[in-house]
């Protein structure tokens, strides 16, 4: 991110940016960025913005050989194009020959680092991989923005919010503008505020699940599922949730037996350190034998939908009804 920033400081620009990532938010900043300093908002006519992956490769290549009009350079910015996971030897070989007065700026979530794609603009130009933030950094950013409105928060508090919006920058940044509306005319931020305003994401309730499956109370645990799917949630991504939120388990478990504190846990597992002592309660409410199980239960779950022997919801449906027999 620093070496964007140096780029639009400098006003020298790379021929190509790739910025790929998770979090949607900074790369959608960063896009912003690199579109303003790159073109006039007003200069649609030097500006070509490309999405989804039907993109023509040779259309493409056709208008960056176009010298800009009546401007330095000319902008193509492509989104979710997906070239970065699939062949793509035209774009690819373009990457090396890109005209002086052309700048490409690539936006996708995922990319395959051994695919020509991402290695051609690797050495032509600038790659940039957009995270989940650390704790401690989304601390600092949340801080910033509340001092920016005059507001106040505890540590508890802080990560009382934390627990509610997760990691996601983009989540977060609703969250907070919820927070402000709400607390309007208040210096300080409780506790009450939080659990008034902001929505458990999905993570939480997926925790809460497993403390059901964990108690044997399968129907409370099933009406979470059921609530999930209503809300659009894809099955696919409740089992991944399931089946993270299982090996995080498994991986506290076997490190607190080992004896690590809870600094070195939450490093290990990628998890805020302040959530370590959450998760080692739940853990403790299993076996390592029962976590182990509970993970690969999630692997062949996945399996079987992959293969066509069980649709995906009731896939899931099942792995829980087994999980929480008592």
């Amino acid at each position: 991110m620093k070496s964007i920033d140096e780029d639009i400081k400098k006003g020298s620009f790379q021929s190509v940016y790739l910025l790929y990532g998770e979090e949607t938010y900074l790369k959608r900043q960063y896009k912003q960025k690199l579109q303003r300093a790159l073109s006039a908002p007003e200069d649609t006519m030097n500006t070509a913005c490309y999405e989804g992956k039907n993109i023509n490769p040779g259309e493409i290549i056709d208008l960056a050989e176009t010298l800009p009009f009546f401007a330095d350079r000319r902008l193509i910015l492509i989104e979710d194009s997906g070239v970065f996971k699939r062949s793509c030897e035209e774009l690819a070989d373009y990457m090396k020959h890109i005209t002086t007065t052309t700048v490409f700026v690539f936006v996708e979530e995922e990319v395959d680092k051994r695919s020509k794609m991402y290695k051609a603009v690797k050495s032509a130009g600038r790659v940039v991989e957009f995270a989940r933030q650390k704790d401690t950094l989304l601390t600092q950013w949340i801080l910033a923005r509340l001092k920016r409105e005059n507001k106040k928060i505890t540590e508890q508090v802080m990560h009382l919010f934390l627990e509610k919006a997760g990691n996601d920058m983009e989540n977060i940044d609703r969250e907070l503008e919820k927070l402000f509306c709400y607390t309007l005319g208040k210096e300080i931020i409780t506790a009450e505020d939080v659990e008034a305003v902001c929505t458990g994401q999905t993570t939480g309730r997926i925790f809460e699940m497993i403390n059901h499956i964990a108690e044997g109370r399968q129907k409370q645990a099933l009406e979470l599922y059921y609530d999930l799917v209503a809300l659009k949630e894809p099955p696919m991504r409740i089992l991944f949730l399931i089946a993270r939120q299982f090996q995080i388990l498994l991986q506290v478990k076997e490190l607190r037996k080992q004896g690590y504190d809870q600094k070195f846990i939450a490093s290990k597992a990628g998890i805020p350190e302040f959530t370590v002592r959450k998760n080692l309660a739940q853990a403790g409410r299993f076996t390592l034998e029962q976590l182990k199980g509970a993970v690969s239960d999630c692997v062949q779950a996945e399996e079987d939908v992959k293969t066509g022997n069980m649709n995906d919801q009731m896939a899931v449906e099942l792995l829980i009804v087994s999980k929480s027999q008592a």
